[in-house]
């Protein structure tokens, strides 16, 4: 009888719960409430909005730079519709002219740049983050100081003239290869790193160097890949040192040459021909530089995208 009454009162198994998929929401927590279906449909509304803002006008430019002279004069400029699809603007832009010269000083810039800026900061993060390192202390408080009093424009230029960095490519990597924040963000997440786990290292016989490359920088790699995307966009994106400290125009970075091109209206060298015989419309030509600045950055940013929020947050909040 007992037996019967345990089966009869026994409660039904569950079924084992399913872990959500790939791109499945987190499970809500129980208190909150469950989105309606307005609430559910004015997100979306809102994201779509957002998202077509942004590819919108890069769609512009794609497709503009893609088409020929006769289509962009029936259009009356910027082209939507894509109509007799041509790569010439990116062919001539890429024979061996003014902007092919360009965008390689530029990516050697910046892989030259972004190796050094990230070599500095992380050895001043690492330095700064163990508290019985020689002067930490006062040497923070140097860098903190930059981040709010600086020399000016003319004492800049006037330092880097005397000690002979103008016409040089190197003017364009000392004068902004430092950044303070970054560096601070650095420091915060190598700070969270265990102290336990680096003082068993030294037991074990590891130097300062050997602790920095094998322990720290593997359990760092979400707050470098974010820093190191900041500097290097930095790189290829800046502008402003080539114009004050460069004066030939064959060592311009792609970013000057399309200053040049979009603002000046003035065609690169090895085009200007083939603009005014009509071969080539200049604002297909414009956009395909636009394009070129743009495709890097592009590339590169979903790749790093993943490790903003860890890299970020993490390296602020411990800071």
């Amino acid at each position: 009888m007992s037996a019967v009454i345990d089966k009869d009162v026994r409660q039904p198994e569950r079924a084992p719960a399913r872990k959500p998929g790939r791109w499945a929401a987190p499970p809500r927590p129980v208190w909150e409430e469950k989105p309606s279906t307005a609430g559910v449909a004015g997100k979306g509304l809102v994201l779509a909005l957002a998202c077509l803002a942004i590819v919108f006008p890069l769609w512009i430019v794609i497709v503009t730079s893609l088409s020929s002279r006769q289509t962009i004069d029936e259009a009356g400029g910027l082209v939507m519709i894509p109509k007799d699809i041509t790569f010439v603007a990116y062919q001539e832009l890429l024979s061996g002219g003014q902007v092919t010269r360009a965008a390689i000083i530029s990516i050697v810039i910046t892989l030259v740049g972004t190796m050094f800026s990230m070599t500095v900061s992380v050895l001043c993060a690492y330095g700064l983050s163990r508290s019985g390192s020689l002067g930490h202390r006062w040497i923070l408080m140097i860098l903190l100081a930059t981040m709010f009093f600086s020399a000016g424009l003319i004492p800049t230029y006037l330092l880097v003239q005397s000690i002979g960095l103008t016409d040089t490519y190197l003017a364009l990597i000392l004068p902004s290869a430092i950044s303070v924040f970054n560096i601070l963000v650095l420091r915060g997440f190598f700070t969270g790193i265990s102290q336990e786990l680096i003082d068993s290292a030294r037991i074990d016989g590891a130097g300062d160097f050997r602790i920095l490359w094998q322990i720290v920088m593997p359990l760092s790699r979400a707050v470098l890949a974010v820093i190191t995307l900041f500097y290097a966009v930095g790189y290829w994106s800046a502008w402003f040192n080539a114009s004050l400290y460069l004066n030939d125009q064959e060592m311009m970075p792609l970013q000057n040459v399309m200053i040049q091109l979009v603002q000046k209206q003035e065609a690169p060298v090895g085009l200007g021909q083939a603009i005014k015989t009509g071969e080539l419309s200049g604002l297909a030509v414009q956009m395909a530089v636009m394009v070129m600045a743009l495709l890097p950055v592009a590339v590169l940013s979903p790749f790093v995208q993943k490790h903003f929020k860890k890299g970020m947050l993490t390296g602020a909040v411990k800071g």
